[in-house]
């Protein structure tokens, strides 16, 4: 029989949306941090968030060599301790203002900082392996730029740009010059389905 190879590509290609979309639908009924909205204007807002626990590590590195090592080492400690995979993971060069004590040393040199966000119930755990601190992040209000598919540095920083232009408009005012960066999607998720986000903490 012969086969008809056109027919058999778009089998799989739909079954592939389709598993993607499958893994969307699994990972938006994720918890995440129930923010509320303030000002919307398409894909940007600004936004009020909650204060949250995070389970956070520092590693040295590109930024994407960065994101997947600490994911790995997060995803690892928040399974052991069996919590609930969270979203987004949020990623950032080093914001002296969103954490206390301050972020990290003057000699951790191209060091980027991964954070898992914790449920609110997640109060009893073990204390974490070396690498990883717990933190609060108290309430605060971001800007926030999303936008879909894969999350290359330029992309990151055309959002970002963006993003302040606008808050600029608003008369809004960044606590820092550099942006954290919050991912919604595992790589099992078709790159045009993915989330990102830019946010940018505001005074």
């Amino acid at each position: 029989m012969k086969l008809n190879w056109k027919a058999t590509g778009t089998i799989a290609a739909s079954a592939l949306v389709g598993l993607g979309i499958a893994y969307v639908l699994r990972e938006k009924a994720a918890p995440r941090p129930n923010w509320r909205v303030l000002v919307s204007d398409g894909d940007l807002q600004i936004r009020s968030y909650p204060a949250v626990r995070v389970a956070e590590t520092i590693i040295a590195g590109p930024r994407k060599e960065a994101l997947n090592n600490g994911y790995r080492l997060l995803s690892s400690y928040v399974l052991g301790e069996d919590l609930p995979m969270t979203v987004p993971v949020l990623q950032d060069a080093g914001n002296p203002m969103a954490s206390d004590p301050p972020l990290f040393d003057d000699e951790v040199e191209g060091a980027w900082r991964v954070r898992f966000i914790l449920p609110d119930d997640a109060t009893d755990l073990d204390p974490p392996p070396e690498g990883i601190t717990l933190v609060e992040i108290p309430a605060r209000r971001m800007g926030a730029a999303t936008f879909h598919g894969t999350a290359h540095d330029d992309r990151l920083q055309a959002a970002a740009d963006r993003l302040r232009g606008w808050l600029s408009r608003h008369g809004e005012e960044c606590l820092a010059s550099e942006p954290e960066y919050a991912f919604f999607n595992s790589p099992m998720i078709p790159p045009p389905l993915r989330r990102n986000e830019v946010l940018l903490a505001l005074k």
